[in-house]
């Protein structure tokens, strides 16, 4: 099995080589490629990329000309991925990509076809934004009671999943409404394919504004209308699958 590991990047030149390096040298335990699309980063982060990682074995690196938003940057990665599984990792420090390990180990082994991070399960986790908390809360339950999951957090960067996943729906934003359309999709496909989702602990470092961050509560009232909009939105599946679910599981590799 082979892995693809996305890293979308935006004017992250001070973060974005160290977690570069990071994901770069580790042994992940499959064959790896790395997918960088620079979201037309105006800081330094594209002439950097260009100097230092562009024509790096293993590593694909591809430029927008305008900035697409990070929904946008993660479509353009999708079509250029050749890797039988698929991890998101932000360019930033927030989150520690040794937590993938485990997370890539439940697909190989055969327990799960999508494993989603999660930031409330125990492990260190940055006290910030009470809002932020409150946000995610409450948007991750809206989608849960909508498709009928238990997941603790949407809204977390971390998400690794069979590639074979996209063949069954069309993703449509590129700004951070991404991680909605993509939760409401996946999951409610995945109750008529027989997928299996997991969820797993992992350690945020999260950053102030001061430090970075990007995401803001227009996003959150963004993602609101979102989940209203994708509420009624229905998988697409054969009969076959309808009378037998697990058979629209994805190949184990």
């Amino acid at each position: 099995m082979k892995l693809s590991i996305i890293i979308p990047v935006y004017n992250e030149r001070v973060f974005f080589p160290q977690i570069f390096k990071k994901v770069y040298e580790m042994d992940f335990g499959l064959e790896k490629e790395i997918v960088v699309v620079d979201d037309f980063s105006t800081d330094g982060t594209r002439e950097w990329i260009k100097e230092n990682i562009e024509n790096l074995e293993g590593v694909k690196v591809i430029y927008h000309e305008k900035n697409k938003g990070k929904g946008g940057a993660l479509h353009t990665a999708f079509k250029n991925v050749s890797g039988d599984i698929i991890a998101i990792q932000d360019a930033d420090l927030e989150y520690d990509p040794n937590d993938l390990i485990p997370m890539i180990k439940l697909i190989v082994d055969g327990y799960a076809d999508v494993v989603y991070g999660s930031r409330f399960y125990g492990k260190p986790h940055r006290v910030l934004y009470f809002h932020h908390f409150l946000g995610n809360k409450i948007i991750s339950n809206l989608i849960n009671i909508i498709c009928d999951m238990t997941f603790s957090d949407i809204e977390v960067c971390y998400k690794v999943f069979k590639r074979e996943i996209l063949n069954h729906f069309d993703l449509t934003l590129t700004d951070f409404g991404f991680e909605v359309e993509f939760t409401m999709k996946m999951s409610k496909t995945a109750k008529v394919m027989g997928w299996r989702v997991y969820e797993m602990g992992i350690n945020y470092y999260g950053r102030t504004y001061k430090e970075g961050k990007k995401i803001n509560w227009k996003d959150g009232v963004k993602a609101l209308f979102y989940i209203l909009r994708f509420a009624f939105w229905k998988p697409r599946v054969t009969d076959a699958v309808l009378k037998n679910p697990s058979s629209g599981r994805p190949s184990s590799g």
